[in-house]
């Protein structure tokens, strides 16, 4: 049998797709390497912005563990700046494991057929044709395919899509059951305490998500070490934690998302943020927009996927642009962008406005570059 539509991995990004084809009444397949209600917890803080909402027609609160309205930013554990963001939830905190499985059985309940477990090992395209094999030799073919599964793929390089050099973060996700002195409603985000990179607290109903990332160079991190300094900042001493280290895939520069009738989306698409590392709004604006390509080429509007490309790049890529300039200029010089970036008057305001995804780093990052150099 050759499906119309192939989606490999069932993350939000995958599962986003999958969901609005499915909704467009497309016949869509996803595969998955393991079973949503058997998935282990997944090694992501959580934050997103609530303007997600918009992308779906069904409620995502089931998912969402505890609504953002307080920022905290440290430098070096003190130098405290709070900004306290707008509106109505304009940040959310989510279970990964929680959000995807949501969107899945969304997905499922509009027709989409889910096949798990498959572990895909190879891709292959013939005859206009992609087949797809799992580690057990299982083979399903389809004309589109989606790449939706992770930082680890390695295959968007396998056909040659992605950028050209890949560059990963090293980040470390601890889950502690206890939340200590963070307060309902309120994350923090630790400047200067993480060589080349920051540390970040998203609060959950059964304790805190705590993040640790490095943005530059391959360095790994003396994590227990920098625990013992961070953890007493929360009111926390004796820790039971879980703890996960991984490379994150994140933005580096502009490059071809799409090839041949397949395109890649989410994290094995490069898009995670290169200065927050922010995941989950580019995976699922990448599965939006993934969706509304191929239902055009489906239908013969368009010739082939190059769309999806530019909007990306229009949408997402040109702000991570500037974004992954602040962040060299920032992490080199953390002690300087804290006092020229964070502190300003008007930077509570910029920073909820980026976090709630209504402003991006194209909108500030001239003057703050400016102001950065300009101080070293």
């Amino acid at each position: 049998m050759i499906r119309d539509v192939l989606v490999i991995g069932a993350g939000a990004a995958g599962s986003t797709a999958a969901f609005h084809l499915a909704n467009m009444g497309i016949k869509v397949s996803i595969v998955d390497k393991e079973k949503k209600e058997e998935a282990n917890i997944k090694p992501c803080g959580g934050g997103m912005a609530a303007s997600v909402q918009k992308c779906f027609p069904f409620d995502l609160s089931p998912a969402v563990d505890e609504v953002i309205n307080r920022v905290e930013f440290n430098y070096k554990l003190s130098d405290t700046v709070v900004a306290e963001l707008p509106g109505s939830a304009p940040f959310w905190i989510v279970r990964r494991e929680k959000l995807d499985k949501l969107i899945t059985d969304q997905a499922v309940a509009l027709g989409a057929e889910y096949i798990c477990p498959f572990c895909v090992n190879n891709i292959t395209r013939e005859s206009g044709i992609w087949n797809i094999m799992s580690d057990k030799g299982e083979i399903l073919s389809a004309k589109i395919i989606i790449i939706a599964n992770g930082s680890a793929s390695i295959l968007p390089k396998s056909i040659g899509i992605g950028p050209k050099n890949i560059h990963y973060a090293h980040t470390t996700s601890i889950r502690l059951k206890e939340r200590g002195n963070l307060k309902e409603g309120t994350t923090r985000f630790e400047f200067g305490l993480i060589p080349y990179g920051f540390a970040w607290a998203f609060p959950i109903k059964t304790g805190i998500n705590i993040g640790i990332g490095t943005f530059i160079g391959n360095k790994e991190l003396n994590v227990d070490e920098i625990l013992q300094k961070l953890l007493p900042s929360f009111g926390i001493k004796n820790h039971d934690i879980e703890q996960e280290r991984s490379l994150l895939r994140v933005w580096n520069g502009h490059h071809l998302l799409h090839g041949d009738m397949v395109l890649s989306v989410g994290d094995a698409a490069s898009l995670c943020d290169p200065f927050l590392a922010e995941g989950i709004r580019p995976a699922i604006l990448s599965g939006v927009n993934a969706a509304k390509c191929i239902n055009q080429v489906i239908k013969g509007d368009i010739p082939n996927l190059s769309l999806y490309t530019n909007l990306m790049k229009i949408q997402w890529g040109n702000s991570m642009a500037w974004g992954k300039r602040i962040s060299h200029v920032f992490y080199r010089f953390p002690k300087v962008g804290y006092q020229l970036g964070i502190k300003r008057p008007t930077a509570p305001k910029r920073i909820a406005q980026i976090l709630s995804g209504e402003m991006g780093y194209e909108d500030i990052a001239k003057r703050v570059i400016k102001r950065l150099l300009l101080s070293k």
